[in-house]
């Protein structure tokens, strides 16, 4: 190999490294099937729904999720919705990070949290679980707690051996009433930790 072709192929390796690192996987959660669309636990696939509609791209049923992509200001956003059920929901998102090429600092996981008060939104770049099955399933997976994770609060107003339910039930008529505005807020968290960094996102949308 010459001089010059150790330069094309330097220059290459550099390009598909700069343009990995410019593409970002969002992961809503949820489960599929139209029993479970508008419940609690499925707020992780309403925001990309909206997401979506927003930058008029659709979904496409692909290999373990539904996959669309749209492009917004130099960065690439893959967003996928696992079709693997929530207890699985890892195992999509470790396939298409891995075929993506998508580092681990650029997957975001939008989440159901029963801690957070309805509609508080919270962005971490790690942590525990905390009991949720998805989020139990990426660790897993992934072998790692150091990803982000956008958390939508849905409250925590039931009774006692009644959380199951709960998150599987549909958002209440006062809910219901806030949920396009909270839906919206987080669309605008996610474009923000792809162009603005976690820091920044956390200090802006946190609790508000």
């Amino acid at each position: 190999m010459n001089l010059w072709q150790s330069f094309i192929k330097l220059f290459k390796s550099n390009k598909t490294q700069e343009e990995s690192m410019k593409k970002f996987l969002i992961v809503g959660l949820g489960n599929i099937g139209d029993k479970y669309k508008n419940t609690r636990h499925n707020i992780g696939f309403l925001v990309l729904d909206q997401l979506a509609k927003n930058e008029e791209v659709v979904f496409e049923t692909k290999k373990l999720g539904d996959i669309a992509r749209f492009k917004y200001k130099g960065r690439t956003f893959i967003l996928l919705k696992p079709n693997t059920y929530m207890n699985l929901s890892g195992k999509a998102l470790k396939y298409w990070a891995t075929l993506e090429k998508i580092d681990l600092s650029n997957i975001l996981v939008i989440t159901d949290d029963l801690n957070l008060t309805f509609g508080t939104l919270r962005l971490k770049g790690k942590g525990s679980a905390g009991g949720h099955n998805g989020l139990s399933n990426i660790q897993e997976q992934m072998q790692t707690q150091n990803y982000a994770r956008l958390r939508f609060g849905v409250g925590s107003e039931f009774q006692k051996g009644r959380q199951v339910d709960y998150v599987l039930g549909e958002w209440n008529a006062e809910e219901q009433e806030k949920l396009d505005e909270r839906i919206d807020k987080s669309t605008k968290a996610i474009k923000s930790f792809a162009l603005a960094g976690l820091n920044n996102t956390m200090s802006a949308f946190n609790g508000k």
